[in-house]
């Protein structure tokens, strides 16, 4: 995943006290004064660009990544802050560079090199702490970043939805790699988890939603968003999990509103409804199962392979 590679971004004093290091080192290496003073500049200026360029860098272009992850970053942080940030840091790199160019022909005919260079620094310096805080915020930015799920587009993709504490993160941990905090209370989940199950040379990707509530767009929250763009972008189909023995605290009537919605969205998605904790109650006309005692696991499993069988991606490698 991209996000990956982005690096510790460091503070503006953190990259002048290493730029100043550096130049410093090329400094001393000089015999002539005047010229050691110019070469300091000019590594100082290069270092301070070299640095801003690389975080720019670093960076996705916001403008093709996938639906899904802009959703989720809009979600959590702000596509067009990052922006700004980038752009600040950009501009900040070009005016460095400008400034150290200028002075360092200055000091080649220049009576006091010495008060040119500490100006020159001085000015670098400014224009950096201009756009520390942006420094801080890209670093923010990259330690959510790197946090995020890492869904390949190309596998079949099973999302998991439904209220809370229906049993959604208990099926993923029975039938997937994926380790989710399981715990007798709801919106255990507080984010997207991605698990696999192999078939053959492939896999299944299963991704592991946070809880929905059945009200409006306007009314839900960063969590509950996080599953609904996934449940809009990144399913090749959806298994919607309903609680017939109402011990999740939601009625059955309140989970079926819920399912109503989640076909709307979905549109031609697949939906296949079952239902948990059939320990408890069953209900006839949909498939039961509990994941408490294991009984029709292996039986929804089957449901999801069938479905795959039938998907253009059913033969697809993702390349990890």
């Amino acid at each position: 995943m991209e996000f990956e590679k982005i690096p510790t971004i460091p503070t503006a004093e953190e990259i002048l006290d290493r730029s100043l290091g550096r130049a410093s080192a090329v400094k001393k290496e000089k015999r002539n004064k005047d010229r050691a003073n110019e070469e300091f500049i000019r590594s100082v200026y290069s270092s301070v660009y070299d640095k801003l360029t690389d975080t720019v860098s670093k960076f996705p272009s916001f403008d093709q990544i996938s639906p899904f992850y802009m959703d989720i970053i809009n979600i959590l942080l702000s596509v067009d802050n990052i922006k700004k940030s980038l752009g600040a840091i950009q501009w900040a790199a070009s005016q460095s560079r400008e400034i150290g160019r200028m002075y360092a022909r200055e000091m080649r005919n220049a009576e006091n090199p010495v008060e040119l260079r500490k100006k020159a620094t001085a000015r670098i310096a400014s224009v950096l702490y201009q756009v520390d805080s942006d420094l801080k915020y890209l670093n923010e930015t990259r330690n959510i970043l790197r946090k995020l799920p890492d869904i390949c587009e190309e596998e079949f993709t099973v999302v998991v939805a439904g209220y809370p504490n229906v049993g959604k993160s208990s099926f993923i941990a029975l039938v997937s790699s994926a380790k989710p905090q399981i715990a007798g209370y709801a919106f255990t989940t507080k984010s997207i988890m991605v698990g696999h199950h192999p078939v053959g040379r492939e896999r299944i990707q299963i991704v592991d939603t946070p809880g929905l509530l059945d009200r409006p767009h306007e009314k839900r929250n960063d969590v509950e968003n996080q599953a609904m763009t996934a449940i809009k972008n990144v399913s090749d189909l959806i298994l919607f999990i309903v609680d017939a023995s109402e011990t999740c605290g939601y009625s059955v009537g309140d989970q079926l509103g819920l399912l109503e919605n989640v076909k709307k969205i979905v549109g031609e998605t697949p939906v296949v409804v079952v239902i948990n904790k059939c320990d408890v109650r069953r209900m006839d006309g949909y498939p039961n199962m509990s994941t408490n005692t294991r009984e029709g696991v292996s039986d929804i499993m089957k449901i999801i392979l069938k479905e795959r069988e039938s998907s253009p991606k059913s033969r697809r490698e993702c390349t990890l």
